[in-house]
């Protein structure tokens, strides 16, 4: 069994030196030198009322700078609840992202350590201190606070209990703190809900247990960090006077090692002459299919109910919270759970209730999940808001109600009357229903040149391309192109054939109606024999172009004639595509397109830059041609292009390739 600190062995030796050492010696904390930063940014960051602030301190443990604290104005779900930028304190560095040794993604979860090392002393800490000024009336000190840690979940009741705590000294009122602790706090958001702050990191081996290898790339299970909500403390637990200084400090601390790094938001610090609303209810969203959210899509909800008063929301009578589940969607079965209390769905009201009782400075989480309805349109809205009801007045009795608040929006609508647009704002998530387009087209201009080509539409990749560079030349080619920058370069000889173009159109939940693209071809060549296979998903040839390089001229190799033929299933022979030159290709910019008419017969159309349609002709597919013919076997649904060369000639004919269009048909 693998321990924080090293393996069993290994662990009693360091012990035993411990051991030896202390005969001789007393460990004492370190003194951190100090410097000349104090921290007002810090405070003015986190003051709601910038004025009130007299004077301030910081100090850390980093003898390299002060990296354990930082000014932000967001990060992954992180964001202001007052101004445009709130505080973060941490035992490592703030703001890493993500929270790992070296901030390398993957990376080890031991994260940061300072001057004590890593089970050294000091303990990694970072404080700020603050003067302020009470003003007139002012009875009460507020602030909003989210704590974040990668000791969460496998360190929680052990010695390794990292610590956050804000202290207020008040002449009148005395000393009072609030504390978050890894043993006592109360974690109600893991890796999943961590979005971009550097915790949300999860156990490569999908156990987060013991010393873990982490990156950011989501599993289940495997969330490997925890966060408390975002929860307004004050009222109560901070009583102050009107018109005197206090001192308030702003601590986070290692215990137990100095490795496994946690974090503190802070912002939105201020007075109030009264107690605020102890209940406060926040809704969020997440598309477990993960991605642009799409028809049957499964979306997990989560609602955090905080009651930030110092008395208990007690079980009254009727249902502590409701949830009507929302327009388009379906509720998942059995998906509903809480972390205390009781939640049902009651399915002759299609809605979510709980009830259950909710302590002093403490929080319940209830999720539930639903899936999108297969039938909704593109842009489509989903907008969820349950409400908790409770007692004001502690008389049992629930008296007030408040709204789900999404914590990171704002739509400027006071819903609720508290003259505040930003505590009510629903839930809302606008569907991406994929559409299939009529056509798609790779130009090539967003390839990388001398590599291999794909495209992709709405997140969906529907074409690649495989790749050759040396005697034979099957890539993206920058420098020669028609409409758009980017071609695609092909020189093939049969030492290198085939070479391929693959489709994977059922990505766009199409067919193949049509196949075109444009090319430009020189002269200079000797004999030569190219072939372009067209073939679908059961194996079958659909259809076969020819190029072929004759020699009609007296001064090769650069006037040789290029000339273009189909496969004809019907006269079982090669037939030319004519052009308005004796049936020659000449170096200009042509396009060969193929129309599918029907599950039996194609269309074979040739233009050339600058005078339009030069030939047509109609005739069967190959695929008509393969016993026990199924008509679903078809050209609808290509597979890829396969290139080759018959010959292997030292002068061998180059070809650029662009506008590469496919025309879909549902």
């Amino acid at each position: 069994m693998k321990k924080k600190n090293g393996w069993k062995k290994i662990e009693a030796v360091v012990i035993l030196s411990v051991l030896l050492f202390s005969s001789y010696t007393i460990f004492k904390p370190i003194q951190v030198k100090a410097d000349d930063y104090t921290g007002e940014d810090l405070a003015l960051a986190i003051l709601a009322n910038q004025s009130i602030l007299i004077s301030c301190s910081y100090s850390d443990t980093d003898n390299y700078g002060n990296r354990q604290s930082a000014v932000l104005s967001s990060l992954g779900t992180m964001s202001p609840t007052q101004g445009s930028t709130f505080a973060l304190f941490s035992t490592g560095i703030a703001g890493a992202n993500p929270v790992t040794s070296y901030e390398n993604n993957p990376g080890d979860e031991r994260g940061s350590w300072f001057s004590g090392g890593q089970y050294g002393y000091p303990r990694d800490e970072a404080t700020l201190t603050m003067t302020l000024q009470v003003p007139e009336y002012m009875h009460y000190l507020y602030y909003d606070v989210q704590f974040f840690s990668t000791e969460y979940p496998e360190y929680v009741g052990t010695a390794y209990n990292d610590k956050f705590t804000v202290t207020v000294d008040s002449p009148s009122m005395g000393s009072t703190q609030y504390v978050f602790d890894i043993n006592s706090g109360y974690f109600v958001l893991d890796s999943d809900d961590l979005t971009g702050t550097g915790f949300d990191v999860y156990a490569r081996s999908g156990r987060p247990g013991g010393v873990d290898w982490i990156d950011t790339t989501p599993r289940h299970p495997g969330a490997d960090a925890g966060a408390s909500d975002l929860i307004p403390i004050g009222g109560q637990t901070h009583p102050v006077s009107p018109g005197e200084e206090i001192t308030v400090t702003i601590d986070i601390k290692d215990v137990g090692d100095n490795q496994f790094d946690s974090a503190a938001f802070v912002d939105n610090l201020m007075f109030t002459g009264y107690a605020k609303t102890n209940i406060i209810a926040r809704k969020t969203v997440q598309d477990i299919n993960g991605g642009e959210i799409e028809r049957d899509d499964i979306l997990k909800y989560t609602v955090t109910l905080s009651n930030t008063g110092a008395a208990t929301q007690h079980d009254n009578a009727g249902h502590e919270f409701e949830d009507v589940i929302p327009e388009n969607v379906t509720y998942v079965s059995g998906s509903a759970t809480a972390t205390s209390g009781v939640v049902q769905y009651l399915s002759d009201e299609n809605k979510i209730v709980w009830d259950g009782q909710i302590y002093a400075e403490s929080s319940t989480s209830i999720t539930f999940q639903v899936q999108i309805n297969d039938s909704l349109q593109n842009g489509a809205i989903i907008s969820n808001q349950g409400f908790i009801n409770w007692d004001s007045d502690e008389d049992y009795i629930n008296d007030a109600t408040e709204l789900t608040d999404d914590p990171h929006s704002d739509d400027g609508i006071d819903i609720d009357g508290d003259g505040e647009t930003d505590d009510d704002d629903p839930t809302v998530v606008s569907v991406v229903a994929f559409e299939p387009p009529i056509s798609v087209t790779e130009d090539f201009s967003d390839d990388s040149t001398g590599g291999g080509a794909s495209a992709i539409y709405m997140g969906r990749e529907w074409f690649s391309t495989s790749v050759e560079a040396g005697e034979t030349n099957f890539e993206v080619a920058g420098g020669y192109y028609n409409a758009t920058p980017q071609s695609f370069k092909t020189k093939i000889r049969t030492a290198g054939s085939p070479q391929y173009w693959y489709y994977n159109i059922t990505n766009l939940e199409s067919a193949i109606s049509s196949w075109q693209v444009s090319f430009k071809c020189g002269n200079a060549s000797e004999y030569s024999m190219m072939y372009l296979n067209f073939t679908n998903s059961d194996g079958a040839i659909i259809a076969k172009l020819k190029f072929v390089y004759t020699h009609q001229g007296s001064n090769p190799p650069v006037d040789w004639l290029l000339e273009l033929y189909y496969w004809s299933p019907s006269s079982y022979s090669w037939v030319q595509l004519s052009t308005d030159t004796q049936g020659y290709l000449f170096n200009h910019w042509y396009t060969i397109k193929l129309e599918f008419v029907d599950q039996y017969h194609i269309r074979y159309s040739l233009y050339k830059q600058g005078s339009g349609l030069i030939d047509t002709k109609q005739d069967e597919s190959m695929v008509t041609l393969v016993l026990d013919y199924n008509p679903s076997t078809d050209f609808s649904n290509l597979a890829f292009v396969e290139w080759s060369n018959e010959y292997n000639p030292i002068v061998c004919p180059m070809f650029f390739w662009d506008d590469h269009i496919i025309g879909l048909s549902q």
